[in-house]
């Protein structure tokens, strides 16, 4: 079932990176540097604005892929790498999508695990890539053939 949706996408989903999300995010994570939180030391920086920290993406809307049905419990983020060509200036409209970019199992001590590969996307208003992002989901054996049964 998931091998089917290897190379599908999700339709892009606009998300803005606004101020006040941005301070709430840095505030949850612990990490207050002015670059994210100080109006002033983002006016004075090489950007002319505040930045977000590099994590924000997780908080996007990267919309729906067809097909793909993952179950709200039960899955396991095994990691996530965020690659970035500029950082995310607060403020601006980010455009997100993701692709399934493999699909594959393994045997181990609490059973077969199954590992979903995505890849997330964020591109300006111009259409330049901002980021991309690697996510790895780890599916256990239960979860894995509760939604293979649908």
């Amino acid at each position: 079932m998931f091998k089917d949706c290897i190379e599908k996408r999700s339709k892009p989903v606009k998300n803005s990176v606004e101020r006040g999300a941005v301070k709430k995010f840095a505030e949850a994570i612990g990490d207050l540097h002015p670059i994210f939180i100080d109006e002033e030391i983002g006016k004075q920086s090489r950007y002319g604005t505040n930045i977000a920290p590099p994590t924000f993406p997780r908080v996007f809307d990267y919309g729906v892929i067809e097909g793909l049905n993952l179950p709200a419990k039960g899955l396991i983020h095994g990691e996530q790498i965020y690659h970035y060509k500029r950082p995310l200036l607060v403020g601006e409209e980010i455009t997100c999508y993701t692709e399934v970019k493999d699909y594959y199992e393994k045997s181990g001590k609490q059973g077969d695990l199954g590992f979903l590969a995505l890849k997330n996307y964020g591109t300006d208003a111009n259409g330049e890539i901002v980021f991309s992002a690697d996510q790895l989901v780890i599916i256990n054996d239960t979860v894995r053939k509760s939604v293979g049964s649908r």
